[in-house]
């Protein structure tokens, strides 16, 4: 049975992220607050915990699942080098609701889908996701509703969706933002906006000049 666990009260949280650590530790899957959307995660690096989050979406390994991470110090170990575009927008908006898609260090040993060698990388802002990163590690992390059906601003609306595939579900209230998180993908020569949401397209070309938008 899945365990729906209140993360408003600072008394209680403490208690339901030691809880949902324990379930990323022991390779299920957990349902998470971020300041864009309500997450459906597991830990990033383990290929069955990442394809129980894939199941739990009903999604294929086409769409490769993105991965949260927890402070800006740690893409430094998750990538073969950090470009200065790549840079400029880690440093203007994380934490906070952009993906950046880079190219992953060949050395890691992860499986998030047909990735083809490249991740989408973020850092929330959220108090309840930074604190369970900082104690998990990176977690493969999609966004908590099944494929096709609109995207989950609650606990309960992720749990209406999920149900039982989850193993613990983090209730942190409503979402701040309520809108899923930018992808640009830094890939290429020159950065390319592969869908607008949190960070807008304006705010990106301020800080890294021209912005593909094909």
């Amino acid at each position: 049975m899945s365990d729906m666990l209140d993360c408003t009260d600072p008394t209680d949280r403490s208690n339901a992220i030691a809880a949902a650590v324990r379930a990323v530790e022991g390779g299920s899957v957990i349902v998470l607050p971020t300041d864009t959307l309500y997450g459906v995660g597991a830990d990033a690096f383990s290929p069955s915990a990442v394809t129980g989050v894939l199941a739990a979406k009903g999604r294929g390994r086409d769409m490769p699942v993105p991965v949260l991470v927890g402070s800006w110090q740690t893409i430094e170990g998750l990538v073969s080098y950090v470009t200065p575009p790549t840079r400029a927008l880690i440093e203007a908006f994380w934490p906070g609701g952009l993906t950046l898609i880079v190219e992953h260090a060949p050395s890691l040993a992860w499986d998030l889908g047909d990735a083809r060698g490249t991740v989408g990388i973020r850092m929330p802002l959220h108090p309840v996701a930074l604190e369970l990163l900082e104690r998990t590690g990176p977690m493969a992390v999609s966004s908590a509703n099944r494929t096709s059906m609109p995207p989950a601003t609650t606990a309960q609306q992720a749990y209406d969706q999920l149900g039982e595939s989850v193993s613990v579900y983090l209730d942190g209230g409503p979402v701040p933002i309520g809108k899923p998180s930018t992808i640009v993908d830094l890939t290429g020569d020159v950065p390319r906006l592969v869908r607008e949401g949190a960070v807008t397209l304006a705010q990106l070309t301020e800080v890294v000049g021209v912005v593909e938008t094909r």
